[in-house]
């Protein structure tokens, strides 16, 4: 089986320059977004200045994280639903072999946001997250590299990149936390928007990947056979993750019900 490489050609530099260009745009929005939050929340939470050094530094990094969230799940669901770069009607076949310009620059965006938070994860560690994070991550990194360097599997990429959906929603949850909100109606709201949020971007979603995989899979043993094992391993993987997530978010939610309901009763 060969290895279809979009990066080999005629326009091999060009697509590597962009490539480039994204995963630094990415890195870049980071930090710009990292130092807007740092400016704005003083101006906007009174708890915020009353924080300590890395509390502040975690609620910065959850800014840039939450933008990063906001701008894949919007780019997801445009090449997805609404642009026909995965219209089999259009392109039959030769979906999985789909790339655009448009899709690996998100991609490379999106890598450059993995990179910076890697970087910020290591730097403070354990402080922005523990080993799951680093393993979701580089696992990130992995299959997005080998996407966007292929030019295939990209329409089982950005379903993934979608589930990212719920980390405002997670982000959220520690804001009012980290502000001293927790018994607030709205950290009750949020999470119950978090329960049904991660429900179907990252239990039902991941479901409807492998009922896709498994429709389509004389397209999906076409993949590079590094891509193609990667793709049979990482879905699984992530889906664990996913339900263990799911698992102690449902446990906070009812936790956080009963004591809402125990405050009314009394």
């Amino acid at each position: 089986m060969t290895t279809n490489f979009a990066f080999i050609g005629d326009d091999d530099s060009s697509k590597q320059l962009v490539l480039l260009a994204s995963v630094c745009s990415g890195i870049l929005m980071c930090k710009i977004v990292y130092d807007l939050t740092g400016f704005v929340s003083p101006l906007l939470f009174s708890a915020y200045g009353k924080l300590d050094g890395k509390v502040r530094m975690e609620w910065n990094n959850r800014g840039f994280s939450t933008f990063h969230a906001v701008f894949v799940s919007v780019a997801s669901i445009y090449l997805l639903v609404i642009s026909d770069q995965f219209d089999e009607s259009v392109h039959g076949d030769s979906v999985i072999n789909s790339t655009t310009r448009l899709s690996e620059s998100v991609m490379g965006i999106s890598l450059g946001y993995f990179v910076a938070d890697l970087m910020m994860i290591f730097w403070h560690f354990p402080t922005l997250g523990g080993v799951e994070y680093v393993f979701h991550h580089c696992l990130s990194m992995f299959s997005i590299i080998l996407s966007v360097t292929s030019g295939q599997a990209q329409f089982y990429i950005f379903m993934v990149l979608l589930s990212e959906a719920t980390t405002p929603f997670v982000n959220l949850r520690w804001y009012l936390d980290a502000s001293g909100q927790k018994g607030s109606k709205a950290y009750t709201l949020n999470g119950i928007a978090l329960f049904l949020g991660w429900l179907v971007a990252r239990i039902l979603l991941f479901i409807y990947f492998f009922v896709h995989m498994y429709s389509h899979f004389h397209q999906v043993k076409l993949v590079f056979p590094l891509g193609y094992y990667s793709l049979i391993a990482v879905g699984p993987v992530l889906s664990t993750m996913n339900l263990l997530w799911f698992w102690k978010i449902t446990k906070g939610l009812i936790k956080t019900i009963s004591k809402a309901m125990g405050k009314k009763k009394q």
